[in-house]
């Protein structure tokens, strides 16, 4: 779908595509803002046939607000080298893999699963529990990492590190590390919460390439005159440099990192 020119805009995004160009010295420039595409209670933020072409190895990412029911969220499962993270916002998610195993991830923790994953949302206790909010990540495996996601793994809330608002699903961020077992390496990737005008800063490392983030609740201001609201996604340009973001009120979003994978 992105052309040439739109992959020059990544590699130097002085005039970045759907956005507004700034003076932003040190901070790594914004090179694309997108609305989500709602489905449903389903809304796509990244897809394999656009902007997961830019981000991969984050080829997807689906965020869902969904009442309790008993069929499958996700109509379709991830082909093989793929894997599926689950963090959940709010309410309760149960799972089953593709090896019969089922489990359970409450708000605020997370589930790494292989491809054949089913996620499904269903109380067994009362009617009034609450909404499900939650995000749905595909991650591409290459090489060795493909074994690294052998087995699915449930991180409970009270095992997420944390350094600050940052809590690390994976990779690491200043003294908090991810808790899977198997992380992939060379790959980071946060839940972050803000409360009203505090102010986040993030330097991916070295040759992490692709930086995005996508915001659930809140907005943020990225840049002079630039903010991001509930329900966009963000990519931001190749070039060095820090993510800097202030929250207008309380906000909530996830942030990944990693190296762009062809």
């Amino acid at each position: 779908m992105f052309g040439e020119d739109f992959r020059a805009i990544l590699r130097n995004p002085a005039h970045p595509y759907d956005a507004r160009s700034f003076d932003t010295g040190g901070q790594r420039r914004i090179a694309l803002v997108a609305n989500g595409r709602r489905h449903g209670p389903i809304t796509r933020l990244i897809t394999p046939w656009d902007i997961g072409e830019l981000t991969r190895p984050f080829v997807l990412l689906n965020y869902a607000e969904v009442e309790r029911r008993s069929r499958p969220l996700f109509g379709s499962h991830p082909p093989s080298r793929i894997t599926t993270l689950a963090l959940v916002l709010n309410g309760e998610l149960s799972f089953e893999d593709s090896t019969g195993k089922r489990g359970e991830v409450a708000a605020a923790g997370f589930a790494w699963m292989k491809a054949g994953s089913t996620l499904w949302h269903e109380s067994r206790h009362s009617v009034h529990e609450p909404l499900l909010r939650m995000f749905q990540l595909w991650i591409a495996q290459l090489g060795a990492q493909t074994a690294c996601a052998a087995a699915s793994e449930c991180i409970a809330p009270n095992e997420v590190e944390q350094d600050g608002p940052v809590r690390v699903l994976l990779g690491e961020f200043g003294r908090a590390r991810s808790r899977l077992r198997r992380a992939p390496a060379d790959l980071n990737l946060f839940h972050v919460r803000l409360k009203d005008r505090q102010h986040f800063r993030y330097s991916a490392p070295e040759g992490h390439n692709v930086t995005w983030l996508a915001v659930d609740r809140g907005s943020l201001q990225l840049q002079p005159g630039e903010r991001v609201l509930w329900e966009q996604v963000v990519l931001f340009g190749d070039r060095a440099g820090a993510v800097e973001a202030q929250a207008d009120g309380e906000t909530s979003f996830v942030l990944g990192s990693a190296r762009r994978r062809t």
